[in-house]
């Protein structure tokens, strides 16, 4: 038997299989088409073959790690989602999905990685306990970087210049946006009636993490529980596809890769991982106190007393699994 294709993704919180919603799509996308995949459920980038994730490890392709291309890639391997849509039900699928990464995803950037409270009291603290040591002191720091900068080049050069004007605007585009897909989801199951397709599995990839997150700072968490459709929505994807609570898995279920694509561990390479974690941070680390002067080398002068030796102060901690 072929070796399946492998998944490297967030490991899961909050009720989710992944907190990250790239992530949440290509899991949510793989359950809709059955597709074998081995999916490894990760806490840092590193374990990742590409440095990002999500990741998917092919055969043929080597790794991808584009939330579009991991789906595209696996409606040519016959695990296809969109394959009974029509041409007008696919032309509305690239409509909303494009008004999603345009007047959604930025708002739930701003909401889980810019509002100060949300950061610091839930997206920063969870990351910062699940992360492991010492990547937690400065990994959650870095991507929340890496998102602001994500935001400005949405937001454009505009984004400093009144910054509370654009948050309204903003927020208000996203608040009608959601009042849109409840309308158009209706009382159906899925946006295409009985069956899921890859609309579906973005839809709920941006909404679960902002329905399930407990924000102190919930704006536009409190509209989106005020469509009641939507809330059932989700709520009906997590018991179908995902029957279990807090992205984990049973204790007493096999980890074993099964015919059905049933997950594996969650870091195929933890040991090697725990190792290059602890020797980047410890040089992080001996860096930075270098550069702050709680460090120093001493260079002692040849005299009577002798050749004095160099001086260095530091401080392990052994890691906790």
């Amino acid at each position: 038997m072929a070796a399946p294709m492998e998944l490297f993704c967030w490991a899961g919180g909050w009720g989710l299989p992944s907190v990250d919603p790239d992530c949440l799509a290509v899991l949510t996308y793989a359950r809709f088409t059955g597709a074998p995949l081995k999916v490894h459920r990760v806490t840092s980038p590193w374990s990742s073959p590409s440095g990002r994730l999500p990741a998917l490890k092919t055969r043929d392709e080597g790794t991808i790690s584009k939330t579009q291309q991991i789906i595209t890639h696996l409606g040519k391997q016959r695990y296809n989602a969109d394959y009974d849509l029509s041409t007008t039900q696919r032309a509305d699928t690239l409509a909303f999905v494009s008004l999603l990464e345009e007047k959604l995803l930025p708002v739930l950037i701003h909401t889980f990685w810019v509002d100060a409270k949300n950061y610091v009291e839930h997206t920063r603290k969870w990351y910062a306990e699940t992360i492991p040591f010492p990547l937690n002191f400065f990994l959650p720091n870095c991507m929340h970087k890496q998102h602001l900068e994500r935001l400005q080049l949405m937001w454009g050069d505009g984004y400093m210049e009144d910054e509370e004007k654009l948050e309204k605007e903003l927020y208000r585009d996203a608040r009608e946006c959601l009042t849109l897909l409840s309308q158009r989801l209706g009382s159906q199951k899925f946006f295409f009636g009985d069956s899921p397709a890859s609309l579906d599995a973005f839809v709920f990839s941006r909404l679960a993490p902002l329905l399930k997150a407990k924000l102190p700072n919930g704006k536009l968490q409190q509209h989106l529980k005020s469509l009641q459709n939507l809330c059932n929505y989700c709520t009906s994807i997590l018991s179908l596809y995902f029957p279990w609570d807090g992205g984990e898995s049973p204790a007493s279920a096999p980890r074993a890769v099964g015919a059905d694509g049933s997950e594996a561990e969650d870091d195929p390479h933890k040991r090697r991982n725990q190792l290059l974690s602890v020797l980047v941070g410890l040089a992080a680390m001996l860096g930075y106190a270098f550069l702050s002067g709680i460090v120093s080398i001493q260079r002692g002068s040849t005299g009577p007393a002798g050749h004095q030796p160099i001086a260095l102060e530091e401080e392990e901690e052994e890691e906790e699994e």
